[in-house]
């Protein structure tokens, strides 16, 4: 059984999504990976088990993965 919960638990995704994404407004992409990696490790340390970790490491690397072996729309839109 899976200790990683992967459904949405927010009330209104759209807003958790549109604060992300408003939250690198403006920002170079060096400082918004330094947002991403501050954010990352706080939340890591907020969720503080380790188990969870690895399960999170390893379905974001899956995704990752699966990311890069889609292929592009040659249309240009994505």
């Amino acid at each position: 059984m899976s200790a990683l919960v992967t459904e949405s638990r927010f009330p209104d995704p759209d807003r958790a999504y549109r604060a992300l994404i408003e939250a690198h407004r403006g920002l170079s992409d060096e400082q918004s990976a330094a947002l991403n990696s501050s954010l990352v490790l706080i939340l890591a340390n907020h969720i503080g088990d380790q188990a969870v970790l690895q399960e999170a490491l390893a379905l974001a690397k899956l995704s990752l993965e699966q990311t890069r072996s889609t292929p592009k729309s040659s249309s240009g839109r994505h």
